[in-house]
């Protein structure tokens, strides 16, 4: 198992992985603060912690109600 993950591409890898978690972090923080959202907020939170990397993104463009 350790010989497999010698050859995994961290260089590549890490960034992608700080990217989702920031990303994330900020989804997350930016529902908090508003007030309304397009589907329940609870589902927000679910979408954007389960759903790797698009989650965030689905959020920011689908999720929040433009007023």
């Amino acid at each position: 198992m350790m010989e497999e993950l010698a050859k995994v591409p961290w260089a590549i890898i890490a960034p992608l992985i700080i990217v989702q978690f920031i990303l994330m972090i900020v989804a997350l923080v930016d529902l908090r603060k508003i007030h309304a959202t397009n589907g329940p907020k609870i589902l927000w939170v679910f979408i954007i912690i389960f759903v790797n990397l698009l989650g965030p993104i689905a959020y920011f463009i689908v999720g929040r109600k433009q007023t």
